[in-house]
């Protein structure tokens, strides 16, 4: 999306409901993600930066210190920078902005909201943070229950309402619909700022063929109730959309129109082509000019 849409153009507005507390420091594995996608900086093993040491974790293991949430020296690094400005007083907006500008990366990543929001998981009868669901239990306990706790009463930052507003273009991009997105569309009035927005809302389906590339999006998916493929990705954001990517028709003829491609995004090239084709795809789907 970074070469399709220019540097100075690209706004990305990331889930924090991931956020935990850990090794004295504040983490934010989603805004930390695509800050080191953007900044060509993000590990083979798709989190944390590339090229990383381990030191710090080492130390900890070696005291006997409990290390199952595992943070790079640089990543930790980055976590110390954003928790300082926290600690000072900053909201979380501004103190990302540091790790951003830390990263060398020129678009903007706005943390959702600058209020708490944790995502939590009840599985084998008892509640986890989304982390310890995702790292200790390797998200393979049957999921029981789903909170997105505090997303009712954390507001969208007046930075991610504005972006909404002028922007040119907006694309849900293909993260988990249930535990990534659906925390940002679960603030009071974010499903309502696109609605209204003057710009087109696309969604990218993280789906392949009709099934998940990677992550736990299947069973979350189930859980809410969602079909796999587009149908799922079109429920889950009812409402909001303008038009959907993916690489299967629609069954739905009366559902938005649709861009069907290849999605699958295995290569630099592969990446760039589908953001050039959603981004043209976006554009010709002008609204009113007050939106719905």
């Amino acid at each position: 999306m970074l070469d399709a849409a220019g540097v100075e153009q690209l706004v990305v507005v990331a889930n924090t409901a991931d956020d935990t507390e850990v090794h004295g420091v504040h983490v934010s594995p989603d805004p930390d993600l695509v800050t080191y996608c953007l900044a060509d900086l993000i590990a083979e093993r798709g989190w944390g930066a590339a090229g990383d040491t381990w030191r710090v974790m080492a130390a900890l293991e070696d005291a006997g210190r409990p290390a199952w949430f595992r943070l790079g020296d640089r990543d930790l690094a980055m976590c110390l920078i954003r928790t300082e400005l926290l600690r000072s007083g900053e909201r979380l907006t501004k103190a990302h902005a540091a790790v951003v500008s830390a990263a060398g990366v020129a678009a903007r990543v706005l943390p959702m909201s600058d209020d708490q929001v944790r995502t939590r998981v009840r599985a084998g009868g008892r509640w986890r943070d989304f982390q310890e669901f995702m790292i200790v239990d390797r998200a393979a306990t049957p999921i029981e229950s789903v909170e997105i706790a505090g997303a009712t009463s954390a507001p969208p930052t007046a930075d991610v309402l504005e972006a909404v507003a002028r922007a040119e273009a907006v694309v849900i991009g293909p993260s988990n619909p249930v535990i990534s997105i659906g925390p940002i569309l679960a603030l009071p009035g974010m499903r309502e700022a696109l609605r209204h927005a003057s710009a087109p809302v696309v969604a990218v389906s993280p789906f392949v063929g009709g099934r998940a590339v990677k992550g736990p999006t299947e069973p979350f998916m189930a859980h809410a109730g969602l079909p796999l493929g587009v149908a799922g990705v079109l429920a889950a954001y009812e409402g909001v959309l303008d038009g959907v990517v993916c690489d299967e028709r629609p069954a739905a003829a009366e559902g938005p129109p649709a861009l069907v491609t290849d999605t699958l995004m295995d290569s630099p090239a592969a990446r760039r082509r589908l953001a050039a084709e959603t981004l043209d795809f976006a554009r010709g789907l002008a609204r009113a000019p007050d939106g719905r």
